[in-house]
């Protein structure tokens, strides 16, 4: 460390920056060595030093780190002043408190008025990154003086530098239409930057300072035409670049489609392009279409519905059904596209179409019905959930106009049970709506529908008594509706295991302002985490997604995690995600922990929790008498766990049936001397059984519960689902 070889002593600090974590005692004994850099006549070696010890992330060092640093800050070199600015947001990273004492930042605000442009874009990173983790506090106090310094250093730094200052200036509100317009007129020239980041950064400022200026001044228009140009040229990069390009016009399409409205050729897929950028072109292209370029847009759409790709086929096929909701003068040639398309008899791409009719069909009631019969012509060949729901909708929705209506509607009774939830709720609002239609003709299958759908479930819906299925159900429209909804009267309610509230998992201050809350639940046979996600970030949230890490019973999302709209700041939404136990299995400490994972436009944020394990307990968990008693004895005695529940005073029948509601079946019961015995089962989703025996002394609130199981690592996690149960 000695060393005057520059190169050598770079190597050293280098090591040193490794290392010093897993060994601070060791570390600490460099420190006189950096302080003595740090008043070095070389400026490069005084700027090792201090980066070095910024570098280095222990608490120990911090102290021996501040005064070293105060000198750097108002060094005479400004590459050692530059570097000293970013080492002051280190440091504040490490010990807030200190930086705060010590009075640093309050250099770091004087550093904006450096001469040297390299040091003010490092002292406004430096503040920016302070700032992002306390929000409060309001470091960057901007107004036109310093405002003015920045602009001037602008031209002069690096391009990382002008990318710092102009994220910046973006978060300045100017007091008049006056400034605005001035400092777009000296931000303007970054457009025509070789570095797309830069590019990017100045059009932020510009979309944002474009709020205060008015539309009917002639720069306003001027500066529209300046920002297409830019944009353009992005996307002409490599894809990667491209795609990050697309993301930032989709947002400004959304706010000034005018900007783009000349240019959606630009737009058009090529045949090499990844498919994460087609998608997002095709987004793109649609929020520019309009009535001047739909003609071109449509004959495009339908090329690429004759790609090889099947999702971007799909999305093509979508594609042209929001342009017909969106441009209504074109909903008639969209439709006519669908129909050539539903003729090529490509499976997947007749069902995308029969889904994007139905959503025409509800955007422009009773207009386009003479399509219905090439509609029905392709039942036979949907075999995928919406498209077979979305035509049920359509047969129900216009069944007055298709004479076999009630005969198509019947041919899907057929496989009633066997239908995903999604197509049994259409088919059972379709037959309704029939009826309603046709009371007389339709009697029949309504109640066949009805008997099919409360049948669905098991031991969680309870079927219609035939009293409560009148026998003049089709006599008169009035007679007729009010004896359909008396059919509610028969159907039991659902039963469903304890749902504990929801707990924060996430809290904001660890995921950038993103809050989420959530519990478990488990009815009729589904397990769902149901979420409750908070921004209360300065910025709007999207592209929300989750995964889930492998885990001891391969619980995983059963579908993607869908927020309908950008999350706002200070908004709340509540979602259900469906569960499914196919995932992968790994055994996990303890049993029950998920480690997910969730996506947003911002970052990736990662967070664990415990689930409940009664959400696991399946509903055939009940074993019949023999099978119990064979079982009990089969298992080894070494097996055996006994548990104390206490602070419950439930008798017997209580306690039986409110385990019931959660999948924990009472086999038999019995009293021995005066005591209570319950023998109960549960079986978990990966086939485990679970035996028990309950002891309930009448009058004492206290509970004896002894469990065997295969897996008897499983036991406590199901005595404290017992507790949980019984006491809430």
């Amino acid at each position: 460390m000695q060393t005057d070889n520059l190169e050598l002593k770079k190597l050293v600090y280098l090591y040193l920056m490794n290392y010093a974590k897993s060994q601070p005692d060791m570390a600490i004994m460099a420190v006189n060595t950096f302080v003595k850099d740090c008043e070095d006549p070389n400026p490069l070696i005084r700027a090792l030093a201090v980066r070095t010890m910024g570098c280095i992330r222990v608490d120990k060092i911090t102290e021996y780190l501040c005064e070293p640093l105060r000198k750097c800050l108002k060094d005479e070199d400004p590459y050692v002043r530059k570097t000293a600015a970013v080492c002051v947001a280190k440091l504040h990273d490490i010990n807030a408190q200190l930086v705060e004492d010590q009075g640093f930042l309050d250099t770091l605000k004087d550093l904006i008025s450096d001469s040297n442009p390299m040091v003010v874009a490092n002292a406004v990173a430096a503040l920016s990154e302070i700032a992002e983790s306390h929000p409060s506090s309001n470091l960057l106090d901007l107004n036109p003086q310093s405002i003015n310094k920045l602009l001037t250093a602008l031209n002069e730094c690096t391009e990382w530098g002008q990318i710092f200052i102009l994220d910046c200036l973006a978060n300045y509100t100017p007091k008049d239409d006056r400034e605005a317009q001035s400092i777009c007129e000296r931000v303007t020239p970054r457009l025509s930057h070789a570095n797309s980041a830069v590019v990017l950064s100045a059009v932020k400022v510009l979309m944002k300072f474009m709020e205060m200026l008015s539309k009917d001044l002639d720069y306003y228009g001027t500066l529209l035409k300046k920002l297409a140009p830019p944009l353009v040229t992005l996307l002409s990069a490599e894809p990667e670049l491209q795609y990050v390009a697309l993301r930032n016009i989709n947002l400004i399409v959304q706010k000034r489609p005018e900007i783009l409205k000349h240019e959606m050729k630009v737009f058009f897929v090529k045949y090499n392009d990844p498919i994460y950028v087609k998608l997002e072109k095709l987004d793109i292209m649609i929020r520019l279409a309009s009535q001047a370029n739909i003609a071109q847009v449509l004959a495009e759409l339908k090329e690429y519905a004759t790609e090889v790709d099947v999702d971007f086929v799909r999305k093509a096929v979508r594609a042209i059904g929001r342009c017909a909701i969106k441009v209504e003068q074109s909903a008639e040639r969209c439709v006519s596209t669908l129909l050539d398309l539903i003729q090529t008899k490509v499976n997947y791409v007749v069902q995308e179409a029969i889904v994007v009719i139905k959503d025409i069909f509800r955007k422009y009631p009773n207009k386009y019905e003479s399509v219905i019969a090439t509609l029905c012509e392709n039942l036979d060949s949907l075999d995928e959930p919406e498209a077979r729901a979305a035509m049920i909708w359509i047969v129900g929705e216009y069944a007055e106009r298709i004479d076999n209506a009630d005969e198509l509607l019947e041919s899907f009774l057929e496989g009633f049970h066997d239908e995903s939830t999604q197509v049994q709720l259409q088919l059972l609002t379709a037959i309704v709506k029939l009826f309603l239609k046709k009371p007389t003709e339709t009697q029949e299958l309504v109640q066949q529908v009805l008997s099919l759908a409360t049948q669905i479930g098991g031991s969680n819906f309870v079927a219609p008594p035939a009293a409560a299925v009148p026998a003049n159900l089709g006599a008169s429209m009035g007679s007729g509706l009010s004896d359909l909804f008396d059919l509610t009267s028969g159907v039991g309610t659902l039963s469903g295991s304890y749902v504990a509230p929801k707990a924060v998992w996430l809290p904001a201050m660890k995921a950038k302002g993103l809050e989420i809350s959530g519990t478990f639940t488990r009815q009729v046979g589904s397990i769902s985490m149901d979420l409750q996600l908070t921004n209360k970030a300065l910025q709007v949230m999207t592209d929300f997604a989750i995964q889930f890490n492998r885990n001891s019973f391969g619980l995983a999302p059963a579908a993607p995690l869908q927020v309908h709209a950008p999350l706002s700041p200070n908004q709340t939404v509540e979602i259900s995600l469906p569960l499914n136990t196919v995932g992968s299995v790994m055994k996990m400490e303890p049993l029950n922990n998920l480690q997910v994972a969730v996506k947003n436009n911002i970052d990736v944020f990662y967070f664990s929790t415990l689930y409940p394990l009664h959400i696991l307990f399946v509903e055939d968990g009940k074993m019949d008498r023999q099978m119990f008693l064979a079982t009990w004895k089969d298992i080894p005695n070494e097996n055996e766990a006994q548990f104390q529940i206490r602070d419950c005073p439930l008798n017997a029948e209580a306690v039986s049936s409110r385990l019931q509601s959660s999948n924990i079946f009472t086999v038999a019961k019995r009293n021995v001397e005066g005591q209570d015995m319950l023998y109960q089962s549960l079986k978990l989703t990966n086939g485990i059984w679970v035996l028990a025996e309950l002891r309930i002394q009448p009058g004492n609130p206290s509970f004896t519960l002894s469990l065997k199981c295969r897996a008897p690592e499983v036991s406590q996690h199901v005595f404290q689902a017992y507790e949980t149960i019984l006491k809430n």
